[in-house]
């Protein structure tokens, strides 16, 4: 017996229903499984990109402590350390390396940057330099109330200065504020003081590299505002610290006869020494250094005005300048003429635009940082010296240490200044500030080089691990 027609079909409907169930229960199951895998694989990234970031970190703190050596292990006090492209350059700590941004006498041209120390002495110094000498540096030219400003911030009374700022201006500002009266802490404490900009404190350097970067050279298209000329304007940020200082410690005060003394026969021999000696004693009387009547060389307010009294060869002050000094405490403020730059010498009283330019040339052509302040005589003559000497040095015991870092594979960018001090004798760090936020530091070529040789470790992975092959 045959079963009616309406009972032959259910059965097939059913079957069908369970094949696309089992369809779409497949297709989620991969849709979980491509989901955690990408999820497994943005998590690495993410970790590799951390573990790169902690190399980094621990680079630059292998910096400081190479630094820290470094200035430590120099020939004389105040002289600059031995630097050779292997202690700036690419330095490997482990998988990770690093650099050590600096400066340099060439022109603010091109996308290279210099690598090295910065002597906080080739500045002008925001708490000792005249109300003269700020209106005279680069930008402040034609702000002359901003140099105003500047003294009233850092000076103690309330009395404005001609064109100046005190509690008045600040406090009809929003957010209202007082006037400081006290000095400056650091560079960047400029931004409270009136009338000084982000574009007058950093100029065309967004990143404060000391390099022309693209964006820095192509006219309003991206920040910051630059006039497209191909040279980098730096701001008052490049040539104002707030840290050079130079200590008396462990040197021989020239005031001192007995102890100046002894430290001529040591140099030179006795019969020379007593030649020196009694040339400081002839060139005393009413207003010189030894006082009315002449006398013991006593009365030395700077070492440019005891070479020229004291009849030495450049050869002999160079020998001994580094172990004089003219107090026994420190002095801030004064500039290294050996490495500051034309805009910042020319600041200075006696030398003006044409002796910067003069210095600047001569340095050049003699490349040599450790020389004492002879030189300079001989390049603005005696009377041009005598006015410069007293904000002059030809040391250095300060040094900012730009660190750019990478960790493995060239990834986890970090980049920490440091600031370096040296007068008590062992290197001590002052002043650190983060600058990773302000982006890629060390100019576009490297970063291209670095692409490249990573491109290179990725074909070379590649060919070595056979299971990465197609």
């Amino acid at each position: 017996m045959t079963l009616p027609r309406s009972h032959s079909h259910p059965i097939a409907p059913r079957h069908g229903s369970v094949l696309i169930i089992v369809l779409w229960v497949a297709f989620g199951l991969v849709t979980l499984a491509l989901y955690f895998a990408s999820n497994m694989s943005l998590n690495l990234r993410a970790s590799d990109h951390r573990v790169a970031g902690l190399q980094a970190e621990l680079a630059i703190e292998g910096a400081m402590l190479h630094v820290s050596n470094l200035l430590a292990q120099v020939e004389a006090p105040g002289w600059p350390p031995d630097l050779f492209p292997q202690d700036c350059e690419d330095v490997p700590v482990g998988e990770a390396h690093f650099w050590l941004l600096g400066r340099s006498d060439e022109a603010w041209w091109g996308d290279t940057p210099a690598f090295g120390l910065v002597d906080e002495a080739s500045k002008l110094n925001l708490n000792t330099a005249t109300l003269e000498m700020l209106e005279r540096l680069t930008n402040l030219v034609l702000y002359p109330e901003v140099a105003a400003a500047i003294v009233d911030w850092r000076d103690a009374d309330s009395e404005p200065e001609l064109n100046g700022a005190e509690d008045q201006v600040y406090l009809r500002l929003n957010p209202p504020y007082r006037c400081k009266n006290a000095p400056f802490e650091t560079v960047e404490e400029l931004r409270m003081v009136r009338g000084v900009t982000m574009e007058l404190l950093y100029g065309e350097d967004a990143n404060l590299n000391g390099v022309l970067d693209p964006n820095e050279d192509d006219g309003d298209a991206t920040p910051p505002r630059d006039n497209r000329d191909g040279r980098l304007q730096p701001g008052l940020w490049e040539y104002v610290t707030v840290f050079s200082r130079e200590s008396g410690l462990n040197r021989t005060n020239v005031n001192e006869p007995e102890s100046l003394a002894q430290l001529l026969q040591s140099q030179f021999g006795a019969e020379r020494a007593n030649q020196i000696l009694t040339q400081l004693s002839l060139g005393a009387g009413p207003g010189g250094p030894g006082g009315p009547g002449g006398g013991a060389p006593t009365g030395f307010t700077n070492l440019m005005e005891f070479y020229i009294r004291s009849g030495m060869t450049r050869e002999e002050f160079d020998q001994v300048y580094p172990w004089l000094t003219t107090t026994n405490g420190v002095v801030e403020g004064l500039i290294n003429v050996n490495t500051a730059p034309e805009p910042v010498l020319a600041c200075i009283p006696g030398i003006d635009t044409d002796g910067a330019a003069a210095l600047v040339a001569y340095r050049l052509g003699r490349q040599d940082r450790r020389s004492s302040l002879a030189w300079v005589v001989e390049v603005l003559g005696r009377q041009r010296a005598l006015q410069a000497g007293p904000w002059l040095t030809a040391r250095s015991a300060v040094y900012s240490a730009d660190v750019v870092a990478l960790g493995r594979q060239d990834r986890g960018y970090r980049r920490v200044r440091m600031v370096f001090d040296v007068n008590d004798g062992l290197p001590q760090v002052r002043y650190r500030q983060d600058l990773t936020h302000l982006g890629w530091a060390l100019g576009p070529r490297l970063r291209q080089a670095l692409d490249e040789m990573r491109q290179i470790r990725a074909r070379t992975d590649a060919w070595r691990n056979p299971a990465t092959l197609p």
